[in-house]
């Protein structure tokens, strides 16, 4: 029987993977994360999960826990496993990670110009908090604002 997306299964992100995630990365960033930053994160002990079907890995979720906060640094879908619910699905067990941390906030910046990144953040109860004026690198030098957004994990649903 074929895989499908239910088949798809949370897991811990290993330095394994990461030529795969890098690949991901290349076709989903217009400024991607090196090696060294994934490799970083994973040092670190980040949150680091990735998300598999059978041995393809479909995408990443990596955050930072900081004293009751957790602040999402980068997640990706692979372009041809997009619109299938698997972002949200990382995005919840983002959440439900940091309450277990004890986590008050969940914080991320997304793209200005990233407007399906922002509709699944207001979707999960992630409000608007304040702009980040060029925060992002661009191709030719220019830069991108973020979007700084927030989720109070208190009363909030998983």
């Amino acid at each position: 029987m074929p895989l499908t997306y239910a088949d798809a299964r949370p897991h811990a992100l290993t330095s394994a993977q990461l030529d795969a995630a890098l690949a991901i990365e290349e076709r989903c960033s217009p400024h991607p994360w090196t090696r060294g930053n994934f490799e970083g994160s994973l040092a670190a002990g980040h949150y680091a999960q990735g998300l598999s079907r059978g041995s393809e890995l479909l995408g990443y979720c990596i955050a930072m826990p900081a004293a009751d906060e957790a602040h999402l640094l980068n997640i990706a879908v692979a372009p041809e496993h997009q619109k299938h619910g698997l972002a949200q699905r990382m995005v919840r067990a983002l959440l439900a990670w940091a309450r277990e941390q004890g986590a008050r906030d969940v914080w991320l910046e997304v793209r200005a110009g990233n407007d399906a990144a922002q509709r699944l953040y207001l979707r999960q109860g992630f409000a608007p908090a304040g702009r980040r004026p060029n925060y992002y690198p661009c191709p030719q030098g220019q830069r991108e604002d973020a979007l700084l957004m927030r989720l109070q994990l208190q009363g909030a649903t998983a």
